[in-house]
């Protein structure tokens, strides 16, 4: 990657590797969908798809309320087949929590959560450009 591409957030393709179809591509960073991992990615409604925070689910709220985590992240991929880029949008926005919420009782399977913005980010680079494409960074909806 040049000190331009990353002034610009751009990180470039994976060099020889053939890149895989949208569809290859959709379906490989929606199998990051992990109960190991704490954050989902699911299919948007004006984007390809969208990543973020498992914030309210069972195992992971009594933790965010715990630490009272204050801001979580959301990343908006858009998918462009002719370009083999993947536009990136990154919000972040304000939680709040508040007591009352039951925690069921139940035996499974104990995970360690790190909530790591970096790191979310950089599987999700490193299966895109792994796969062929470009991850280029956004910084309004209107460039997705």
């Amino acid at each position: 990657m040049g000190f331009m591409d990353s002034l610009k957030g751009i990180t470039r393709a994976k060099p020889g590797v053939s890149p895989l179809s949208k569809e290859e591509l959709l379906a490989k960073l929606l199998d990051l969908n992990r109960e190991d991992l704490p954050f989902k990615i699911e299919k948007g409604d004006d984007v390809d798809l969208l990543a973020q925070w498992k914030i309210v689910e069972t195992s992971l709220y009594k933790i965010n309320a715990k630490i009272n985590r204050e801001k979580v992240l959301k990343i908006s991929l858009s998918l462009d087949e002719n370009e083999r880029t993947v536009r990136v949008l990154e919000e972040s926005y304000s939680v709040s929590w508040r007591a009352g919420v039951p925690d069921p009782l139940s035996s499974g399977k104990v995970y360690q959560y790190r909530f790591n913005v970096p790191g979310m980010k950089r599987l999700i680079v490193k299966i895109i450009t792994g796969s062929g494409w470009n991850f280029v960074s956004v910084i309004s909806k209107k460039n997705l």
